[in-house]
């Protein structure tokens, strides 16, 4: 890592030590102390605020990433980050800066067989557990009754009674689409972020390709950066526009397990950042003309004659975020990671008004990412076995 970054910039060697200590230090607080600590009281929050304050959490991943680096390539190398937890790196906190320590410490892995294979093993282990998943069905409402969730109702009608409801599903449109607001508690009910000062993460755009040859040069994970860094981040989050220029994640599982793909041949994905469904874009159009620019820059730079190569190719965007994941406004990871946003200002992981109903995933504490949403997970858990009933014990 040294000698990369000083063939950018020798000085900037000191510099990144430093911004990994400070990452460290981060990574203590932020992950290890605060990531599993549910945040259901205010006075849990106020607890923290001097290990905010310390933390500098006020900052953002830019402001802390430009204190210790020079060089302005390494700079956008090293403030990325953000971005694969929704968040800009010139508006999100610094909180967010853990992830390079996270990375150092545990590196980055990936399970052979892919995100299916761990979907199946998760699936063994809880069907060996005794649970029942029922697949093919949407849950259309979570019930409450007198202030207490009491099952939910599914997309064909069936009703299924339960205690308790832990919901992974988007927040913001739990509480827009799936709580029936009929009643009186109902209409009294606040959604915790009002939607008119909720901001979201960006949109994904998501390129799944084949190529009828292989590019052994290119790695499992390589980011392709445009020539704007800034203004492009500015038309994503702020303008809502889609620029002619883009930012890149290039993914090729077939570097590490070559079932992904016949024999001779490769298999990527390419996520491309894009601003969300406020922005109102009609992805009718810009779908295919995204993916024909996408295909078009990575045949001319690190993927040659990629244009006479791609097969199988196929495209998510926003709007399949929203109508296959109900993720609201398309966004790829809920709301946006930003320190308004954060902690106890974040959708809980406990409902504060109906009894028993809790909350998983991206946009619940602590956040986006596999690393947040498994802690959400813990932090639910750790919730249940200390309920009044406690019948998880």
């Amino acid at each position: 890592m040294e000698k990369e970054i000083s063939s950018f910039n020798p000085d900037d060697v000191e510099g990144y030590n430093r911004l990994v200590s400070a990452s460290k230090r981060i990574f203590d607080i932020g992950f290890t102390k605060l990531s599993h600590q549910p945040f259901t009281k205010f006075g849990t929050m106020v607890a923290q605020i001097p290990s905010l304050l310390a933390l500098r959490a006020d900052r953002t991943v830019s402001q802390l990433v430009n204190r210790h680096i020079k060089d302005p390539m390494l700079r956008r190398a090293f403030s990325i980050q953000p971005l694969l937890v929704g968040g800009n790196p010139f508006t999100t906190t610094s909180i967010y800066s853990l992830i390079q320590y996270l990375e150092r410490k545990w590196g980055v892995h990936f399970c052979m067989g892919g995100t299916g294979a761990l979907v199946d093993a998760l699936c063994d282990l809880l069907v060996r557990q005794g649970v029942d998943i029922v697949t093919g069905r949407d849950v259309s409402r979570i019930n409450v009754d007198r202030g207490e969730v009491c099952g939910v109702s599914l997309d064909n009608g069936e009703n299924i009674s339960s205690q308790y409801v832990v919901c992974n599903a988007d927040p913001p449109t739990v509480y827009k689409e799936m709580l029936d607001r009929g009643n009186v508690f109902e209409r009294r009910l606040r959604r915790p972020l009002p939607e008119k000062m909720t901001k979201y993460s960006m949109g994904l755009y998501v390129l799944y390709f084949g190529t009828t040859r292989q590019y052994p040069n290119i790695a499992h994970h390589t980011i392709w950066l445009g020539k704007r860094f800034k203004g492009l981040l500015r038309d994503i989050f702020d303008r809502g526009e889609l620029a002619e220029d883009f930012s890149l994640y290039v993914h090729r599982p077939t570097a590490t397990d070559q079932s992904f793909a016949p024999e001779g041949c490769d298999s990527f994905y390419v996520l491309c950042p894009v601003p969300n469904l406020k922005s109102e874009l009609n992805w009718e159009i810009e779908g295919k003309k995204l993916r024909d620019d996408i295909v078009s820059a990575l045949s001319r730079t690190i993927l040659p004659d990629l244009e006479e190569h791609i097969t199988a190719d196929f495209w998510m965007d926003p709007t399949d975020f929203r109508n296959d994941y109900r993720s609201r406004h398309g966004a790829g990871f809920s709301i946006a990671p930003i320190f308004r946003q954060s902690a106890w200002f974040r959708y809980r992981n406990r409902d504060p008004r109906i009894k028993n109903l809790y909350f998983a995933g991206a946009g619940t504490h602590p956040g986006a990412g596999l690393p947040g949403v498994v802690s959400s997970a813990k932090v639910v858990e750790r919730m249940l076995k200390e309920s009044p009933e406690n019948i998880f014990s």
